[in-house]
């Protein structure tokens, strides 16, 4: 295993860090999504109860046939704070280090070890570790006059959660604890997300009154509406190739075209499930693109068919005929339109990963409509298209039709005049090359889930509080916009990675992040453009990025500029000249650089002399 040899090397050079250096950690789950992301909320409880509840929805959740993996996240840790007063301790003639000490190996846990009583063989089971702050309290600290002291005698002991947290989330302003459900690979994530759905309705009698559980992503409910949406596009898309081939090539040659198109498809989709692609937007959306393909071969063999049982040949002659002639001519057509899309499915980066079944889609379908060309085809066709009465129907031109000669008179026109014909076309390529210029282009576009991110950046440094406040702050102003649903912060570092290609930042208090769900997707450019004017106004000192969903792999950044060298000083330098021709171009937004602001430090300078 990769991570267990990454283990081994860091644990051979752990010897060779500084003294104060804190062990590299290595996180193999980094990758795990957790497709459904929910959060538990509670006014009015306190954090132990809302992760007391959290912890019971876990233990039942991981039941549920096809979840891997229930994971909590938020939970704040529980202290104990000791507030003591020095001139006390300095009347009393007791030392801190003394009573850090005492503490420290009272609440020590160590294996007592065992003794052998008759044939029994016992385990001591010593007491003494605290269970309460009352127990705290009536530790005896030993004085300089030999004394003993409770130590509630001269300390104030309160129990508490930690002053300054490491991360928080909320959802529409309220307080929270995430819960992230990974399914196993292999599962189904729709039914999955059904038999989660009804386990958490079976709990909703544990959960106390004034807690909620809310949503925040349900990736099985957006699956089965995306891959539902396809399947209609899909639908849509093979009526419309049925219709134009019913209308071009007559009734019984567009339904064997149509039939022979069904088969490659639900041959394709039988492929597909014996070779383990699931149906999804890319592996949908390659079937898409290959429709407008599948039936060219068939086309081709279809109507060589036709064309020659109308001048009165046998089925299987006219089919030895024109599978024969044109068998190798077609088999080079689909291997170049496959070829066309291996750049895709061989990419050894991200991409190929990703849209890898979009290359073995379009390799399965066109193979298929190869093979049901040369074969399923002549069969339809001999047993739907007739046969003339030979004669002198076997000498009739099948090319005498209006439609042909109107075809025959327009090619012979391009001939005769050949250098006007060839200006013409140079010239429709110029203006389709043109035209193809303002014409959108992007690979993975952006989801359509009616979701986006703002990301708030405050200055280096910044008190996770001051974050905190200042996210509410921000959240709560979004919820105010029409159409806005939910908001969902998290502070002092990123989400659960509810998808697989959400881009998660390092912790840091500095960082806090508001995921927006709106009613359709169309209101979201409007939130966006109101959260933006708000956030240069009204906190101008933030770093704000506000980012659509994506179905693909991508950067906050489209343009990125990366300077590299020895000075610290010279860099940032160049990274300032290269944002301010950034932002001297009015269609740029968000120009920032990667370091950002310098850490404030404190240094202390001793008099050497004193």
């Amino acid at each position: 295993n990769i991570f267990d040899e990454l283990r081994r090397k860091i644990a051979d050079v752990k010897p060779l860090l500084p003294p104060g250096a804190m062990a590299p950690i290595v996180l193999d789950d980094f990758g795990d999504v957790y497709g459904i992301y929910l959060m538990l909320t509670g006014d009015g409880y306190s954090w132990r109860d809302l992760y007391d509840t959290a912890d019971a929805i876990k233990k039942q959740l991981v039941l549920v046939p096809g979840v891997r993996k229930v994971v909590l996240d938020g939970q704040q840790r529980e202290v104990v704070y000791l507030d003591i007063s020095r001139s006390k301790v300095a009347e009393m003639g007791l030392d801190l280090s003394q009573i850090g000490s005492v503490l420290g190996s009272q609440n020590v846990v160590v294996d007592a070890g065992n003794v052998q009583v008759g044939d029994d063989y016992v385990r001591f089971s010593p007491t003494g570790d605290f269970k309460s702050v009352q127990e705290i309290g009536d530790v005896l600290i030993s004085s300089s006059d030999r004394k003993l002291i409770r130590l509630s005698d001269f300390a104030t002991i309160t129990r508490a959660y930690e002053e300054v947290p490491n991360k928080l989330y909320y959802v529409n302003g309220k307080p929270g604890l995430s819960i992230g459900i990974s399914m196993a690979a292999g599962q189904n994530v729709v039914e999955v997300g059904r038999h989660v759905k009804q386990m958490l309705q079976s709990l909703v009698p544990v959960v106390p009154i004034g807690m909620e559980l809310e949503s925040v992503y349900n990736q099985p409910l957006e699956v089965e509406r995306s891959v539902g949406g396809f399947i209609v596009s899909v639908g849509q898309a093979v009526a419309i190739v049925l219709i134009v081939l019913l209308a071009f090539m007559g009734l019984r040659t567009g339904i064997v075209i149509g039939a022979v198109l069904l088969i490659t498809v639900a041959g394709t989709l039988f492929l597909m499930n014996i070779f383990g692609i699931e149906l999804q937007r890319i592996s949908l959306g390659a079937l898409v693109i290959a429709l407008g393909m599948l039936v060219d071969n068939a086309i081709v063999v279809a109507e060589g068919m036709q064309v020659r049982m109308e001048a009165g040949m046998k089925a299987v002659q006219a089919a030895g005929e024109a599978v024969g002639k044109t068998i190798w001519a077609l088999l080079g057509g689909t291997v170049i339109g496959i070829l066309a899309f291996s750049a895709i499915g061989l990419s050894p980066d991200n991409t190929g990963e990703f849209a890898s079944s979009l290359f073995y889609v379009i390799l399965i379908s066109l193979s298929l409509s190869w093979l049901t060309a040369i074969s399923t085809t002549p069969l339809l066709c001999s047993l739907l298209l007739k046969t003339g009465a030979g004669g002198a129907d076997a000498n009739r031109d099948p090319y005498a039709g209006g439609f042909f000669k109107m075809y025959r008179g327009l090619v012979a026109t391009a001939i005769n005049h050949r250098w006007l014909t060839l200006g013409l076309v140079v010239v429709m390529f110029v203006l389709a090359v043109i035209g193809f210029g303002s014409v959108k282009s992007g690979f993975f576009p952006d989801s359509s889930t009616p979701i986006f991110f703002v990301d708030v950046w405050e200055p280096e440094g910044t008190d996770i509080r001051t974050t905190r406040d200042d996210t509410l702050r921000a959240s709560a102003y979004i919820r105010e916009q029409p159409g806005v649903m939910q908001t969902s912060s998290v502070i002092g570092g990123p989400h659960q990675r509810f998808t697989l290609v959400y881009d998660a930042k390092e912790p840091t208090r500095a960082y806090a992040q508001i995921i927006v769900r709106t009613e359709t997707r169309e209101q979201i450019p409007a939130v966006v453009a109101a959260t933006r004017a708000f956030l240069q106004q009204e906190m101008p000192w933030t770093d704000p990025i506000i980012k659509p969903m994506r179905i693909g792999p991508g950067r906050d950044a489209k343009i990125e500029a990366r300077f590299s060298g020895p000075d610290e000083k010279v860099l940032r330098e160049l990274a300032e000249q290269a944002e301010a021709i950034m932002r001297a171009d009015s269609n740029t937004t968000d120009v920032r650089n990667d370091w950002r602001t310098p850490v404030k430090v404190a240094t202390p300078v001793f008099n050497e002399q004193v």
